[in-house]
Order: C-alpha cells, then sequence, then structure tokens
C-alpha cells in the first residue's frame, strides 16, 4: 500500500492528504491560477478545503506570502466555488 502524500496547508499550517486541498499556483510570468491537476509548473501553494482556511488566507494574506505575489480576488472567488463543490450536502 502507497504511503498518502501530505501538504501543509499556508493558512492552517496543518498536514493534510494532498487530495484534501486546493493547489494555487505561480508561474514564472507571475501569473496566479488554482491548479486543479495538482501538476502545474511553478511554484505552488496548499490550501485546506475549508471555509475556516479561505477566511484564515483572506486574513492574513498566507497565499500572497506563500506565492510572494499579490493573489487577484477572483481566485479567492473560484476557491470558495471549489469549496462549496467539494462540501457534503
Amino acid at each position: 500500500m502507497k504511503k498518502p502524500v501530505l501538504r501543509r496547508c499556508v493558512a492552517t499550517n496543518e498536514q493534510y492528504e494532498k487530495k484534501d486541498l486546493i493547489r494555487v499556483v505561480k508561474t514564472k510570468e507571475g501569473l496566479v491560477f488554482v491548479d486543479s491537476s495538482g501538476k502545474m509548473n511553478g511554484r505552488g501553494a496548499y490550501l485546506a478545503k475549508t471555509k475556516d482556511a479561505l477566511a484564515i488566507a483572506l486574513k492574513k494574506q498566507s497565499l500572497a506570502r506563500a506565492l510572494e505575489v499579490v493573489v487577484p480576488p477572483e481566485i479567492y472567488k473560484e476557491i470558495e466555488v471549489i469549496i462549496d463543490e467539494s462540501s457534503p450536502r
């Protein structure tokens, strides 16, 4: 059995399995994208798929600090949509 791949959430600083996180990538050109494949080239930062983690990331600017770039508000909206879709009803 394979060992689960763990990554650390930049907002909560807790470790989660990679599948339970959202990856945000900064390309060499300085563009920021939500990486649904998890394999995009560039500097990556992981955020837990929870509303609490998103709120902390917004308040503390955790993603911006981790990626060393200003994260546009559209990225946060896209992350919120992903969290809403993945949460159990």
